[in-house]
């Protein structure tokens, strides 16, 4: 596992995560009342001081009543405003010292705010969804709210037992004591805390395709009335599994699950091993198909390979914009050429302001960067040729899997495979902002 972790806050968010230390497991026990929309928690944070010893630190929760918190069992000193909990130890914790945090909180979650409205919590007209990407992990958890800040988790949810609950992970148990249930999930695999996704309502739960011995478990969970449109929406997602896992290596995690809500929402969102997806996505035409795809490629590109802070989201995107591509070349749909070719045209239309290496905090969901994203990976498949290409895209998603990463290593990695230097083209696509002409297979850097 390769993680590169930027040395101090992001320059996007620059109020979330704290670099001073690392967490490597979050213990979260939460249960919730979908009437009143009530919350309460309690968290066993285990972690890891950095290179000097911690007189503070902080954590980033929402407005919730904090009950209670202990360091290593000690009460500290802490406040609580801004969405920051600042806590002094009583006892410094040494450099490099694993230490525990325990927070007990409580109150009515709801989405905190961004650029782009509200993020994190959201309650639903029967139920409550996580959608958390970039900063609304603190809308529901106390947590070191930066993508590289990786860990395990362990969360077990309490709910009246006519919902169901769904996260990403492994279904642990599921006990029914009097009118609730409680569902325990573990999710082992490193995982940013944005990534943490969670669904609470009434759904019904199918399994997708027959994984067989040693394939992947995929569920769908749907309301009852839209399965027979998810049937079809759906039903060429396994073979998208067993595509991206020729393409990009095995699948990086357990299982893999897709929520679909009552409710509609802009785009699907992905959380590690689970994707999030409104009931306009599901048209029982096929409608959003490229969108399956698209979240079902994060799992690689974004959620095992990380990046170390959001000025790098375009690895994210443009990667599992390129997904989308790949799956309709090889499904019988327009190639990957067609489809640079059409992204092409539309960006060359946009302004040509946005530079995917640092597109800034407003340029970060710019749909240019999808398209332009989805152009460079091109531009590099057309460089290196098909062989080189996907054995380069195994090799990065197996050597940076659980880890975090940057440009500048994408870049590095990819010259590993080229036969002539791809400076010119990472300059071009990646560091520039003019539009370069359309990449086509057999040129060296297009540019």
């Amino acid at each position: 596992m390769a993680v590169q972790q930027s040395g101090g806050s992001d320059p996007y968010f620059p109020a979330n995560g704290d670099p001073r230390y690392r967490v490597h497991r979050y213990e979260l026990a939460l249960d919730y009342r979908p009437g009143p929309n009530r919350l309460s928690g309690t968290a066993r944070i285990y972690a890891i001081a950095g290179h000097a010893a911690l007189t503070e630190f902080q954590l980033n929760l929402a407005d919730f009543r904090i009950g209670r918190v202990r360091v290593d069992g000690r009460q500290p000193h802490y406040t609580h405003r801004g969405g920051r909990l600042r806590v002094r130890p009583a006892k410094p914790v040494r450099a490099g010292a694993a230490f525990t945090v325990e927070v007990h909180w409580s109150g009515n979650p709801r989405p905190v705010n961004s650029p782009w409205g509200g993020i994190g919590w959201e309650e639903l007209a029967d139920g409550a969804l996580v959608a958390s990407q970039p900063v609304g992990a603190p809308s529901w958890y106390p947590c070191n709210d930066r993508p590289a800040d990786k860990a395990s988790y362990l969360l077990s949810v309490t709910t009246p037992s006519a919902y169901a609950v769904v996260a990403g992970g492994r279904l642990l148990t599921r006990a029914t004591k009097a009118s609730t249930t409680t569902w325990v999930y573990e999710q082992s695999a490193p995982t940013s805390s944005y990534l943490v996704g969670l669904a609470i309502g009434k759904y019904q739960t199918v399994l997708l395709g027959d994984p067989g011995p040693g394939g992947v478990p995929q569920h769908g969970h749907i309301p009852a009335h839209l399965l027979p449109r998810f049937s079809r929406d759906f039903a060429r997602q396994p073979a998208m599994m067993e595509l991206f896992q020729e393409l990009f290596g095995p699948y990086p995690f357990d299982e893999y699950a897709v929520v679909v809500t009552e409710e509609e929402l802009d785009v699907p969102v992905e959380a590690q091993g689970l994707s999030l997806f409104g009931a306009n996505h599901v048209d029982g035409a096929r409608g959003s198909e490229r969108l399956v795809a698209h979240e079902l490629a994060h799992q690689w590109f974004g959620n095992s390979v990380s990046i170390a802070d959001w000025r790098h989201i375009w690895l994210n995107e443009g990667l599992a914009k390129y997904a989308e591509w790949l799956w309709s070349e090889r499904s019988g749909g327009r190639g990957a050429q067609q489809l640079a070719a059409s992204a092409h045209r539309l960006l060359s239309s946009l302004p040509q302001d946005l530079r995917l290496a640092d597109p800034g905090r407003k340029s970060m969901f710019d749909d240019r960067l999808y398209e332009r994203g989805g152009l460079a990976v091109h531009a590099v498949r057309c460089a290196l040729g098909d062989d080189a290409f996907f054995r380069m895209l195994r090799g990065w998603a197996s050597l940076h899997r659980g880890g975090a990463v940057t440009t500048s290593a994408f870049a590095a990695h990819v010259a590993r495979f080229a036969t002539e230097p791809v400076e010119e083209l990472f300059e071009a696509w990646v560091h520039g902002t003019a539009l370069p002409p359309l990449p086509r297979a057999g040129t060296r850097t297009a540019v």
